[in-house]
């Protein structure tokens, strides 16, 4: 049984978690922490995991997480490039939910995080957390930079089209229009995400410049092995709970116009157990993947032009963050990469 801490288990991705953790039949969880919450019954805050989940909060200790084969940060950026070091230096493997070790460039990283960050040295060492793109690094891995929702609906979208140096479309002039509903900002009170403030109501943000906009680029430039990469990444809050729905938009080269993108896309992720390529016409929702851990892709070319439209589905809170951080860390242990996230989409 693989031994497992959670740093911070009482936002979103903690909880989503904690509901993936507790099915899988090869986990045993040790901690999970809260400063604030100590001592509470993880069940008396989160009743649907009555019966599941049987411990309480407790206040970070070294000892109890160092225990542990793995453990998840699922805190605010900073406390996993504060506390991951000793952790990674006692032998326990790390997957942080944050940006601590998405961006390669430190500068980067605090120009868009507004902190400088700690853990230098652990840059180089940690692996980005994409299964699709670093497969075979992460089962080598010991420390794990989980992506972004948004950069991992957008990056598994461009792929096919980009990888290896394709010259299929022009990367200079890439976009991507995505939606994500409120619980992407987290469980916290802001005014934005207020009922009546998100309710019946839609709208972009961060359109002068986002965060996850970099990590983006940089996953692009490493799928692509260039740096002729340009996106125009604009994101909008929708008044849904969860699921992320992403436009993307690439201008086919000429010398590609007789490329069957369908096909392309369909043998690019013919052996990926999460991701599926939808029949050609096809307009995929975010109910299609709610609480599933799957990403479902649809190719379009109106009126056959020069215009690609590919649209990505995903849950914002499982491959776009928990349930991603559950299959690295079956790959991680050697585990067949689908284990404890098989489950299907809850509809309506």
């Amino acid at each position: 049984m693989i031994k497992v801490g959670i740093v911070g288990g009482t936002g979103y991705t903690g909880v989503e978690l904690l509901r993936l953790l507790a099915q899988h039949p090869q986990v045993q969880l040790q901690a999970i922490t809260s400063r604030k919450e100590a001592g509470m019954p993880v069940a008396d805050m989160f009743p649907s995991l009555r019966g599941r989940v049987d411990i309480a909060f407790s206040a970070p200790d070294a000892a109890t997480l160092g225990a542990c084969d793995v453990v998840f940060f699922a805190t605010p950026h900073g406390v996993a490039m504060e506390q991951g070091p000793a952790l990674l230096e006692a032998g326990v493997k790390v997957i942080d939910l944050a940006a601590d070790f998405r961006l390669r460039d430190p500068v980067v990283f605090e120009k868009w995080y507004g902190m400088p960050h700690s853990a230098l040295a652990l840059l180089d060492k940690a692996v980005y957390g994409l299964p699709e793109v670093n497969r075979d690094r992460i089962r080598d891995a010991r420390l794990i930079g989980l992506p972004g929702c948004y950069p991992t609906s957008v990056q598994l979208g461009f792929l096919p089209v980009l990888r290896d140096g394709a010259k299929l479309v022009d990367g200079t002039t890439l976009i991507a229009d995505c939606k994500s509903g409120v619980s992407g900002a987290g469980r916290k009170a802001e005014v934005h995400t207020l009922l009546a403030e998100a309710s019946d109501n839609f709208k972009a943000y961060g359109v002068k410049g986002h965060r996850h906009l970099p990590e983006i680029e940089q996953g692009l430039r490493a799928i692509a092995g260039h740096d002729a990469i340009n996106l125009t990444f604009v994101p909008h809050l929708v008044p849904m709970i969860r699921g992320i729905h992403s436009t993307l938009y690439a201008r086919i080269l000429p010398e590609a116009r007789e490329t069957d993108f369908q096909a392309l896309f369909e043998a690019a992720y013919a052996n990926e157990p999460f991701v599926d390529v939808m029949p050609a016409g096809s307009h995929p929702e975010t109910r299609s993947v709610r609480s599933a851990n799957t990403v479902r892709i649809a190719v379009h070319r109106p009126g056959g032009g020069d215009q690609l439209v590919v649209l990505v589905v995903e849950d914002n809170l499982v491959k776009g963050a928990s349930g991603q951080g559950v299959q690295c860390m079956n790959l991680m242990f050697g585990l067949p990469e689908s284990t404890g996230l098989t489950m299907l989409p809850v509809l309506p």
